[in-house]
């Protein structure tokens, strides 16, 4: 499809929310970026605003993400992808079955190289999951326009950061005994660099693991399962500095955690505001609420066992601290 097809095709931006980017700063045309959050059931639409820095101009609730914390390993295993990945203009798809949708890239290079399956993962409309993020027609309808716009405006891909959970040093506590920590403890180094600086972190893949904003002798790494390369420019101290305060704060929070919150998984998540919706209404009336296409909520009953009930109250409060303690 042509791009000017596309960009008929395509939502618009509503004017309650071109308001609202004006109120904070930011132009349609100006570059986007996207975080999804599992456990929190949330999808952040960040963008650059007059300082050149990126700046949250909406958060989403997610009616439906399927699986439990943890990276996407397998077709088949029903998990929503965790790490970073960029989406271009071809990989968003205005007559998906599921309203409009974009595609998330999966598996990005690390994936590739640790053997990694499955395909087509999405950021799409309707409550239904197997593997993608689920919003009501509304809010991806929103967030394909915005995204739509800054790729016909220039930006050439827009990087998405999923986590499974704002990745806190309480967070952190809550999960300390699950398999996956050394793994999101490298994706908490590029949560921490955006944090600090509020700019898109440069990903590069080595050692088997994602490495941020690093400059190498010879280039980016092309071998993801090597050891990385020396590198070819000093890290800004200040960055590191304030990065290491916070991995310090994370090492404090664990000693101090004494036993880790066990999530009772079914199968994957739902933001709250949904899940009381399902609980009053019922599953039909759910979907009917969410999509124009009715598309069924999937695993109702899986969605209103809440395996994270409690577990925000525990989990702490705010943001990396930039004061470099």
């Amino acid at each position: 499809m042509a791009l000017d097809d596309l960009s008929k095709s395509a939502p618009q931006i509503p004017a309650k929310l071109l308001a609202e980017m004006s109120k904070k700063g930011m132009k349609p045309e100006s570059p986007v970026l996207v975080r999804i959050f599992k456990q929190e059931s949330e999808l952040e639409i960040w963008k650059t605003d007059g300082t050149g820095r990126y700046a949250l101009l909406k958060t989403y609730p997610m009616c439906r993400w399927s699986g439990k914390l943890g990276p996407k390993m397998k077709n088949g295993d029903r998990q929503a992808p965790e790490g970073f990945y960029h989406v271009s203009r071809g990989m968003l798809n205005p007559k998906s079955q599921y309203y409009v949708s974009f595609n998330l890239g999966y598996p990005n290079k690390l994936e590739s190289a640790l053997g990694y399956t499955g395909e087509a993962l999405m950021v799409h409309g309707a409550c239904s999951s197997s593997g993608c993020y689920g919003l009501t027609d509304q809010g991806v309808g929103e967030i394909y326009a915005v995204v739509s716009k800054a790729l016909s405006s220039g930006q050439v891909r827009f990087q998405v950061q999923a986590y499974p959970y704002h990745m806190t040093p309480g967070n952190m506590a809550i999960h300390k005994d699950d398999g996956n920590l050394p793994f999101w403890g490298t994706l908490k180094e590029g949560y921490d660099a955006f944090e600090l600086t509020k700019q898109q972190p440069k990903v590069s893949v080595c050692g088997r693991r994602f490495v941020f904003n690093t400059e190498f002798q010879g280039g980016d790494p092309s071998d993801p399962l090597a050891a990385c390369p020396a590198t070819a420019t000093p890290s800004d101290p200040q960055l590191v500095a304030k990065i290491a305060a916070e991995k310090r704060r994370v090492e404090a929070a664990l000693a101090e955690s004494r036993a880790s919150t066990m999530t009772a998984y079914v199968d994957g998540g739902m933001h709250p505001s949904f899940r009381s919706l399902l609980k009053k209404d019922g599953a039909d009336k759910l979907a009917a609420r969410i999509s124009s296409i009715k598309y069924p909520v999937s695993r109702p009953e899986a969605a209103l066992a809440d395996p994270f009930v409690g577990v925000a109250k525990r989990s702490g409060a705010g943001t990396v601290s930039d004061s470099g303690r």
